[in-house]
C-alpha cells in the first residue's frame, strides 16, 4: 500500500483537466505516439466537441519517482458539471487527495470554490497546480493571490505547469508522490469496496468501477451490494490501464474494476458498498443516497409511426446511464412518447445529442420542467411535474417550488447586469463579497425553474463569456404557482402548458403566443392563439386568413354586389373556422424552446 497514490483532478470547466491528463498518461507510458489523441480519456464524441467530461473514466498510471521507488498512481476522472455532482462526490471519497487546477489567466471561478469545498468535506489534501502558464495572458502572481484569499491555500506551494506544452509534468508527478497520502484499509477485514462509477459493455455486461477500502475480492467470489441485496458470482477484476488489465485479486487500498455478469448499469448504484456474501461487512460506507432527477421533460418521436423505434434506443441508452429516469406519456398534440427526468439541464441536452446521432431517432420534447408540490384541502401533499396533472386549483391550499443557492463569479464591471438578470429571474436575498481586485460573487437564491430554461446563456452574454456560476440546492419554498394553459383555435394545446409563477405568465404567454404566430402556417380562415390562466385570458397573437379575392369577377356594377359576395365568403370561413382543424408544424414546438431573442 506504500506504493499506491489515489487522485482526482478537480477544475472549473476548460481549466485543462483532460489536457492534463493526457499528459499525465503520456508520460506514464500508458500509451505511445502513434496510439495518442487528445482528450484520451473522454470517449464519447459529444465531450471531445464541448470540451467537457461527461462520463468519468479511471487510469491507473506506473511512475518511478525520484526516489527510486516505483508508484502506483490511481487517476480517478471526475465529471466537469454541477448536473453530475453526487458523481463526483463518490469518485472524491475514494481518492486520497485532489490537483486542483486553476487557470494562469482566468484565475479562481466559482465551480473551482466548489470543487474546493467538495474535496475539503472528505478531508482530501489538495494540491494547487497553475496551469497554462505559457499564455500571453498568464497572471501568475494574480493567480497566486487568488489561491491565498480565495481558496486559503498555500499559494508558495502551488505547482506551475501547460499541460499542452508538456511543462512541469514531472513537479507534479512528484507532489502526487510526496504530497498524497497511502492509502489506510486492512487486506483481513470483511470486504468493503466503494462503488464510483460504472458502463455498460456489451459483451460483458455492467463494468463496476470501484475502491476496495478493506478486504480482498478475488475471481469466483460471491459478492453483494448492500443498497439493494443483489447477490452476482465475479468473473473479473483488474486494473484500468485505458484497457481493462485483469488481475488475480483487488486488494485494500486499490482501484480497479469488477465483472460479475451485471445485466444493466441500472442494477448498480453509483455510492453503494460492495461485500462479499459469505463474511459481510457490518455497515456500509457512507454518503449513499439515491440520485434523484431534478429536470423533467417529455419527448415524442416526430413521425408517430418511430415510436417502437424509440422505445428501443432508450432502452439501449437506459443500459449505459443509469441516471435517465422514464415512462410512458401521451399527449393530444403530439401523440405517444415518454415522460424523462434527468440530473440537469447538461444532462437532458446529452440525452437528447445521443438518441439523435447514436440512435438516429427524430425526436420532439418539451419544455423543461421541474418537480412541484402542492398541499390540498384534504391536506395530503402531492408532487406534480408534469403539468397535464396539475391539480384543481379549487383544492389547492398551498404550492412550493424547489429552490436552489446560485454563486456567481464575474468581474465587478458586469455586477449590474448580473444583478438585473437575477431580478428577473426572482433572485432573493442578493449577498456579496470580493474575493480578489476586480472580481465580485454574488450568492442569491433562486427558483430552480427559472434557471434551467436559459439561465446560463444569458449570463454568458451579460458578462460576456466572463461570468462562471455553480449552485446548489436547498430546498421548496412556498410560492404563488398556477397553470398556463395555451390555446389554438379555442383548443387547449397540451404538450404547451406550462406550470408558472402567476407574476411570470404573462410574460411566458406573450412569448409563446408570439413564437406560434410565426410558425404557424396561415390558413383559409383567421386562427386565435390564446395564453389562459384558468378561464382568464391573458395574451392573444392572431394570424391573419388567407385572402382570395372573390370580387374580381365583379367589373362594374352595383356596389351591393360586391357586398353579397364578401358576407357569403364570410359566412364561409366562420364555417370553416368551426370546422377545420388548425395543423400545428412539428418546428412550432421547437421555436418555443428557443430561448428569448437578445
Amino acid at each position: 500500500m506504500e506504493h499506491l497514490r489515489n487522485f482526482s483532478i478537480i477544475a472549473h470547466i476548460d481549466h485543462g483537466k483532460s489536457t492534463l491528463a493526457d499528459r499525465l498518461i503520456q508520460a506514464a507510458g500508458l500509451v505511445d505516439a502513434r496510439g495518442f489523441r487528445d482528450q484520451i480519456l473522454d470517449t464519447l464524441d459529444l465531450e471531445r466537441e464541448r470540451g467537457i467530461t461527461i462520463k468519468s473514466n479511471t487510469a491507473t498510471l506506473p511512475y518511478t519517482g525520484l526516489d527510486g521507488r516505483t508508484y502506483q498512481l490511481n487517476l480517478i476522472d471526475t465529471p466537469g458539471h454541477v448536473d453530475f455532482s453526487y458523481e463526483v462526490s463518490r469518485a472524491l471519497a475514494s481518492c486520497e487527495g485532489v490537483l486542483l487546477l486553476v487557470d494562469a489567466s482566468q484565475g479562481v471561478e466559482a465551480q473551482t470554490l466548489a470543487n474546493l469545498y467538495a474535496a475539503m468535506e472528505h478531508d482530501l489534501v489538495i494540491v494547487p497546480v497553475i496551469n497554462k502558464i505559457d499564455l500571453p495572458s498568464a497572471d501568475v502572481d494574480r493567480v497566486k493571490g487568488e489561491i491565498e484569499t480565495e481558496l486559503g491555500l498555500e499559494a508558495d506551494r502551488a505547482i506551475l505547469c501547460s499541460a499542452k506544452e508538456g511543462l512541469g509534468i514531472q513537479d507534479v508527478f512528484e507532489a502526487i508522490v510526496s504530497r498524497i497520502p497511502a492509502p489506510q484499509g486492512d487486506p483481513s477485514k470483511p470486504l468493503a469496496a466503494l462503488v464510483f462509477d460504472a458502463h455498460y459493455d456489451p459483451f460483458r455486461g455492467a463494468v463496476v468501477a470501484c475502491r476496495v477500502f478493506d478486504g480482498r475480492v478475488r475471481v469466483g467470489d460471491h459478492i453483494r451490494f448492500l443498497s439493494n441485496g443483489a447477490v452476482y458470482k465475479v468473473e473479473e477484476v483488474g486494473l484500468f490501464r485505458l484497457k481493462r488489465e485483469p488481475r488475480p485479486e483487488l486488494e485494500a487500498g486499490q482501484v480497479g474494476y469488477i465483472l460479475a455478469g451485471i445485466k444493466t448499469v441500472s442494477d448498480v448504484r453509483i455510492g453503494d458498498t460492495i461485500t462479499l456474501n459469505e463474511k459481510p461487512v457490518a455497515a456500509a460506507l457512507p454518503g449513499f443516497r439515491e440520485v434523484k432527477p431534478v429536470v423533467f421533460s417529455s419527448i415524442y418521436p416526430v413521425s408517430s409511426d418511430d415510436y417502437a423505434s424509440l422505445q428501443d434506443a432508450l432502452e439501449k441508452y437506459k443500459l449505459n446511464d443509469a441516471a435517465l429516469v422514464y415512462q410512458k406519456d401521451s399527449s393530444a398534440a403530439l401523440g405517444q412518447g415518454f415522460r424523462c427526468g434527468f440530473l440537469g439541464l447538461l444532462h437532458l441536452e446529452i440525452v437528447q445529442e445521443r438518441l439523435e446521432r447514436e440512435y438516429d431517432q427524430s425526436i420532439i420534447m418539451t419544455i423543461p420542467s421541474v418537480q412541484y408540490r402542492f398541499t390540498l384541502d384534504t391536506g395530503e401533499t402531492i408532487t406534480v411535474e408534469n403539468p397535464q396533472y396539475y391539480p384543481d386549483p379549487v383544492h389547492i391550499k398551498g404550492t412550493e417550488e424547489p429552490y436552489i443557492r446560485a454563486a456567481i463569479l464575474c468581474p465587478d464591471r458586469y455586477m449590474g447586469a448580473v444583478l438585473k438578470l437575477c431580478t428577473e429571474r426572482r433572485g432573493e436575498n442578493p449577498r456579496f463579497s470580493v474575493p480578489g481586485p476586480g472580481r465580485v460573487e454574488i450568492v442569491c437564491d433562486m427558483p430552480l425553474a427559472e434557471v434551467i430554461y436559459d439561465f446560463y446563456d444569458r449570463l454568458k452574454t451579460v458578462t460576456q463569456g466572463y461570468g462562471s456560476f455553480d449552485y446548489e440546492w436547498i430546498g421548496y419554498r412556498s410560492s404563488d404557482l398556477v397553470k398556463l394553459d395555451i390555446l389554438v383555435n379555442g383548443e387547449k394545446v397540451d404538450a404547451l402548458s406550462l406550470i408558472v409563477h402567476r407574476n411570470r405568465a404573462r410574460t411566458w404567454a406573450v412569448q409563446v403566443c408570439d413564437r406560434l404566430k410565426e410558425e404557424i402556417p396561415r390558413h383559409q380562415f383567421k386562427i386565435a392563439i390564446q395564453g389562459a390562466v384558468g378561464g382568464k385570458i391573458i395574451a392573444r397573437s392572431t394570424i391573419s386568413a388567407f385572402r382570395k379575392d372573390v370580387t374580381a369577377k365583379c367589373y362594374g356594377g352595383d356596389i351591393t354586389r360586391k357586398r353579397k359576395l364578401l358576407e357569403k365568403q364570410k359566412k364561409g370561413k366562420k364555417r370553416m373556422k368551426m370546422v377545420g382543424s388548425v395543423s400545428i408544424p412539428q418546428s412550432a414546438f421547437v421555436a418555443v424552446l428557443k430561448t428569448d431573442k437578445e
